[in-house]
């Protein structure tokens, strides 16, 4: 009898585990759990109190996709991914901030896509261990390799880095899960966050954030970590498809401080098949059609 109790609860749990919706993949592995922050909805969360201040804080200025197709500066536009496996060598990296980075062998394979401009970030998703290595100004010195940081995740787990500790980001937090990818858009739905940057940040990080990157105390600033969402009552039917598709995922899963740069930045992955006219119509959308949300009620 005990027997069946337990057989009949393995059962039970395995079908709600089976209808839980599935998250975001790539290269056969889950972009995290579905459970995971950034692939958690927020339509229904409440307004924080302070979102007026703070998107004030943040500019007047307006939407501007980091992404797109063709080349600037003879790179990809956008912070291109790089699909790795088992056969992959290994490489061991120096890092300017090793107290902070993961120090094991990344698979970076000889034809490794890195990110224009001065942060080179490469992504490398090892598609056979799903596991995804991030590195922050990535450099050939000499005969190895040399970093600004690096950063390693299970795509299977929900494990934050050490609070207090940077990644390839400046708030600590993987880049793969916010950037929009054309695949997505192709199928049309985004389900997940976005990240995006900020001209000034506070000196201070909110959950699943771990780091900051200021010396900057004004409290109107934004934290890193910090999560916004476009407004419900924004019109976005007038958009064309492509963004459209980036609109409603700033709705339903809204964006996150991940990073100082230019305001209103969000980021994707470079793909020949974004058509960069649809992608400049998101620069209609104010900054002012942004609030900041209470995220307390997707925290474990």
């Amino acid at each position: 009898m005990r027997m069946r109790a337990v057989l009949l609860a393995v059962a039970l749990g395995a079908g709600v585990a089976h209808s839980l919706p599935a998250g975001p993949t790539i290269a056969g592995c889950p972009a995290f759990p579905a459970d995971n922050v950034w692939n958690r909805r927020l339509a229904r969360l409440p307004v924080d109190p302070r979102s007026a201040e703070i998107v004030a804080a943040i500019g007047d200025g307006s939407l501007h996709a980091d992404f797109g197709s063709g080349l600037w500066d003879g790179r990809p536009i956008g912070i291109p991914v790089t699909v790795v496996g088992r056969r992959t060598p290994r490489s061991r990296v120096t890092f300017e901030y090793a107290s902070e980075s993961d120090r094991v062998p990344y698979p970076i394979p000889a034809g490794v896509r890195v990110e224009g401009g001065g942060d080179r970030h490469a992504i490398l998703v090892d598609r056979d261990a799903c596991r995804l290595y991030e590195l922050y100004a990535l450099r050939r010195e000499g005969g190895g390799w040399r970093a600004g940081s690096g950063a390693l995740w299970s795509l299977r787990s929900n494990r934050l880095r050490p609070a207090g500790w940077t990644s390839a980001d400046a708030a600590g937090l993987p880049i793969l899960p916010g950037l929009a990818r054309y695949d997505e858009v192709a199928r049309g739905r985004i389900a997940h966050a976005l990240r995006f940057t900020v001209a000034r940040t506070r000196r201070a990080y909110v959950w699943p954030a771990r780091h900051f990157a200021s010396s900057e105390t004004d409290p109107s600033l934004p934290p890193m970590g910090l999560r916004l969402r476009l407004r419900a009552d924004y019109p976005i039917g007038r958009f064309p498809p492509q963004a459209r598709v980036v609109l409603r995922a700033l709705k339903e899963y809204g964006m996150v401080v991940a990073d100082n740069g230019t305001s209103w930045m969000i980021s994707g992955a470079p793909d020949p098949r974004w058509s960069n006219d649809q992608l400049h119509t998101l620069h209609d959308v104010p900054g002012a059609a942004f609030e900041v949300v209470d995220p307390s009620a997707l925290r474990p």
